[in-house]
């Protein structure tokens, strides 16, 4: 399997993925308007378990055990229960046109990731394109019009990026698996996770009763679970984990577009400035031809789960 050339299908599915998480992150906005952010999350990734164990329930897939459920679980943690408790609180800070723009680096970490456990090689080049997109979150902080992203969401964005940058890569490992049976294991394990959370922050468990929430929760669990999550992992199936997450890189085109059409943000010049800064270093530091070398002789460790399962 060559994961360096994706085929057509590849990057449609990715281009699908792109527009389904850049539209996430506005959704997450008009949740957070009414549910409680570890709550929203905890809902929303509560329904889509129940869906995906639904679809492994009907296609009769094998559930995993052994080291790949224990992969499966931890997949889980970092991409559902860890990224979404930190996404819903800061967004509830920040508009989702800075939050995508913050997450823009998540290719950058996810290199540098791959690179520190030796399954990708760290260039040179990668360290200036780091500089480069951290340059323009500093713009976008300090720039000459009003501070738009305090400090305390940007670091706990940038916690979230690990997570989801080492999700990236385990999720390469367990790429061979079907992707249902996948994300009904891990996201159960997530939601479980939020929901504890939700509990001891005593969050409010109520359902949404605005039409425009109830919309946005019902898509968050649709499109922007189930489908996103299945194609992420179909992607990452055909090409390297730094590369799929080049997706984070288009987020704030889709995701600026739809919060000016359907949210009436504004778009400034500062920010506009500033995506285009983390969007250039990305592609200097990680998606440019000479950005990535795999390392010779090393295949990707994909567990497989025709092997563990029972």
């Amino acid at each position: 399997m060559n994961t360096q050339s994706p085929g057509g299908f590849t990057m449609a599915a990715f281009a699908m993925a792109v527009t389904l998480g850049g539209g996430n992150f506005l959704a997450v906005r008009f949740s957070n308007q009414e549910l409680a952010p570890t709550w929203g999350a905890a809902l929303r990734f509560g329904a889509a378990a129940v869906l995906f164990i639904a679809i492994v329930s009907v296609l009769r897939l094998p559930w995993p055990r052994g080291r790949v459920l224990a992969l499966n679980v931890v997949f889980g943690l970092l991409s559902t229960a860890i990224f979404y408790a930190l996404m819903y609180w800061a967004l509830v800070r920040v508009t989702a046109g800075v939050a995508t723009v913050v997450m823009a680096i998540v290719p950058l970490v996810t290199l540098l990731l791959a690179a520190a456990q030796r399954t990708e090689r760290l260039r040179g080049r990668a360290l200036t394109g780091s500089l480069l997109a951290f340059g323009g979150i500093g713009w976008m902080m300090v720039g000459p019009n009003e501070v738009v992203l305090p400090m305390a969401p940007l670091l706990v964005m940038l916690a979230a990026a690990v997570a989801v940058g080492e999700s990236v890569i385990i999720g390469k490992r367990l790429s061979a698996n079907h992707p249902a049976m996948t994300n009904a294991v891990a996201i159960t394990s997530g939601a479980v996770v939020l929901l504890a959370m939700s509990a001891f922050n005593g969050d409010r468990w109520i359902l949404p009763r605005d039409p425009q929430v109830a919309w946005s929760v019902l898509y968050l669990v649709t499109l922007g679970s189930v489908g996103l999550f299945v194609l992420i992992l179909l992607v990452v199936r055909h090409w390297t984990a730094s590369a799929t997450s080049y997706m984070f890189v288009l987020f704030p085109i889709v995701t600026m577009l739809l919060e000016a059409w359907l949210a009436g943000e504004v778009i400034t010049l500062q920010g506009v400035t500033g995506a285009a800064l983390v969007m250039s270093g990305v592609w200097f530091g990680a998606l440019s031809p000479g950005a990535r070398r795999p390392l010779v002789g090393r295949a990707p460790d994909l567990d497989r789960a025709v092997l563990e399962t029972g």
